[in-house]
């Protein structure tokens, strides 16, 4: 008999006591056996390409925590770094690449891109066979807007100027961009899916920075082609959408998107997220720094969440990713609290 796989069914709708649990970067600087294995992997993309790194540091939170979802450990600039563009981290910058032109869109090459992410998928596939039975297994990927946002600056910038000034001096190129970047990520997802993800997300992390035309063209349309394109191969695939900042525009995202779920970030009011809740499952969506406080803050934080959406089709999560400071007694206090509740 199958093991139940709680976060399934409430992509499916279906409304769960205590809801399933998970967190966003759970697998992360916070852990220190995290920070031993970096240390001993060397630089961040080995961790990500090499399996044995990235299956033991995907299972460490599963391990400690016993957490309802396991995310693959790896980044979104994966896909980027597959079509030729280089690629590196440096301590206290984060990603740098070269900063890419609209000449350089024919330039990227897909020859190898598969090649290239093979050590994922081992990744994925080994990771669902070491996983518990009960354990939903997440893919992810970039959406494209958010990918070309670092591929055109070269390093994420405080509210991503120069992808939006590109946008708006050539929207042409920006759209085929755009169009590359969702043809190729939904192959890397369709990929995932094969190795043994139960669910995917799409994370948008630059979703909030687009006024209304743009959001549309940049944030809509490219998600709802890797939507259509996973589905045409995996009908049945639960998908979630994390537009972050997306504000007002959540509910426009999920209709003309099609996704399953809804990540919501920490800004959307609870009141919102009800009216949301109705259309479908929905993520979130504690503030992180309330993880980092811990205590009152903490405590109010999560049990607002529960008593406003824990009678419908909740995934608990952070409304971001779970910071490095983040204390391990405030996820097991978080952890406690949520796993007591009742529903009723």
């Amino acid at each position: 008999m199958t093991a139940r796989r709680a976060m399934l069914d409430v992509l499916k709708g279906e409304t769960i006591s205590p809801p399933p649990l998970w967190m966003m970067r759970q697998a992360g600087r916070y852990l220190p056996e995290y920070r031993e294995t970096r240390k001993t992997a060397g630089s961040f993309l080995d961790l990500c390409y090499n399996p044995d790194f990235a299956v033991e540091v995907t299972l460490q939170p599963i391990r400690r925590f016993g957490f309802d979802a396991s995310i693959l450990f790896s980044d979104i600039l994966v896909v980027p770094h597959a079509l030729g563009r280089d690629l590196r981290f440096e301590e206290g910058r984060g990603p740098l690449m070269t900063p890419m032109s609209a000449g350089d869109i024919a330039r990227l090459d897909g020859s190898n891109f598969h090649q290239h992410l093979a050590p994922v998928y081992e990744t994925v596939k080994r990771l669902r066979a070491e996983l518990p039975a009960e354990t939903t297994l997440i893919g992810f990927c970039g959406a494209p807007w958010t990918l070309a946002t670092y591929m055109i600056a070269g390093h994420g910038t405080p509210d991503q100027a120069p992808a939006r000034l590109f946008t708006y001096r050539d929207p042409q190129a920006m759209e085929r961009l755009l169009s590359v970047l969702a043809d190729y990520s939904a192959q890397y997802l369709i990929r995932q899916v094969e190795a043994g993800a139960d669910v995917l997300q799409i994370f948008d992390s630059w979703a909030g920075v687009l006024d209304e035309t743009t959001f549309q063209a940049c944030c809509v349309k490219p998600v709802a082609e890797i939507v259509r394109k996973v589905r045409a191969v995996y009908p049945d695939v639960p998908i979630i959408g994390f537009p972050k900042g997306a504000g007002s525009r959540y509910q426009h995202y999920r209709a003309a998107t099609g996704v399953n779920g809804l990540g919501l970030d920490w800004t959307v009011p609870l009141a919102q997220a009800r009216e949301l809740q109705a259309g479908g499952a929905v993520q979130g969506n504690l503030d992180p720094l309330r993880l980092v406080a811990g205590g009152r803050a903490l405590s109010e934080g999560v049990a607002a969440i529960l008593d406003a959406l824990g009678h419908g089709p909740l995934i608990f999560n952070l409304g971001h990713g779970i910071t490095p400071e983040a204390p391990i007694e405030h996820v097991e206090a978080m952890i406690r609290q949520v796993r007591s509740y009742s529903g009723k």
